[in-house]
């Protein structure tokens, strides 16, 4: 009883900040936790008349994903994208918030910062209006670079091999400036004091760096990187199908789970396999995140998600 007293006073003492948080917590619960029920469908042969309670099939969804031709394909390439992009997009992140924090005029701090974060705000419909305006094999500026410098244009919506790392870096571009202000938030609440003390013991600006923001930064990384573990097996589906779209030549090297199974859905109208194939991917994400957690945990325990 006395817990409970405590639970609402906490509610009367902080109302305004659980009411603003009442919308996130709603649309947590309903498509969260609420559609739960519905994985069911996963194992059976799904029904629109029966809904749940439609044929039992048991593994035969599952079967019928990883015996088809293209299962190792779209998780490779699920898998492989990601972990560039976790590479990559981590690394460039953190270069971008030193380079950020290093900026001491305070107009040309404002002009950089709105720079990096307006990619953020683009939809990827308009970035693949960008990006063939770059890559077009009659117009696009590279192709025009390439021609004046006298050498063959490349037929880029054509060659399946460049697109693994021209997605990688489309999303690297749009996203690493939003990225970036996790870790310019921690390196501005590291104390004022240490940089002093390693002014006075003489350390210089990339000493600095490299023995004070760096070590201080690793704990949010590894948190930052755990997250990004859990969501390996899922792509971004709007990015790589507004880049890309149903284009043939280009699928082998940059077809994703999500992209796979929307056309698995699109084609067959079965939604039991794609519950089936998000089940596998939601599976296999807890299982990587439990596993990084256990290696970081006995490695670097301050970067431990729990």
């Amino acid at each position: 009883m006395k817990k409970v007293k405590e639970v609402f006073r906490e509610l009367r003492k902080n109302k305004w900040n659980y009411l603003f948080l009442t919308p996130a917590a709603l649309y947590t619960f309903i498509f969260g936790y609420a559609t739960l029920p519905y994985m069911i469908i996963a194992f059976e042969k799904f029904d629109f008349r029966k809904g749940i309670r439609s044929p039992w099939v048991g593994l035969s969804n599952f079967e019928f994903f990883f015996k088809s031709s293209r299962a190792w394909e779209v998780t490779r390439n699920t898998v492989l994208m990601n972990v560039y992009y976790i590479i990559f997009g981590t690394a460039f992140a953190i270069l971008l918030a030193l380079l950020v924090n290093e900026v001491k005029h305070k107009y040309f701090l404002k002009v950089a910062q709105s720079t990096l974060l307006f990619p953020y705000f683009i939809s990827w419909v308009i970035v693949s209006y960008i990006l063939y305006a770059l890559l077009s094999t009659d117009y696009g500026i590279f192709n025009s670079i390439l021609t004046a410098l006298h050498l063959e244009p490349i037929s880029w919506y054509s060659e399946a091999k460049y697109w693994r790392a021209i997605i990688v870096i489309a999303r690297i571009w749009k996203t690493a400036g939003y990225s970036s202000i996790i870790y310019l938030a921690v390196i501005a609440g590291i104390d004022s004091s240490i940089y002093e003390a390693a002014a006075i013991d003489g350390a210089s600006r990339f000493q600095i760096i490299r023995r004070i923001m760096l070590p201080l930064l690793m704990p949010t990384v590894c948190i930052l990187l755990l997250m990004d573990v859990g969501k390996m097996f899922y792509g971004d589906f709007g990015m790589v199908y507004a880049l890309v779209k149903d284009s043939g030549q280009l699928l082998p090297k940059v077809d994703i789970i999500d992209t796979y199974v929307f056309r698995m859905l699109r084609v067959t109208g079965d939604p039991s396999l794609s519950m089936a194939v998000g089940m596998y991917q939601s599976l296999v994400g807890f299982v990587l995140v439990f596993t990084t957690n256990y290696i970081v945990k006995k490695s670097y325990p301050d970067g431990a998600l729990f």
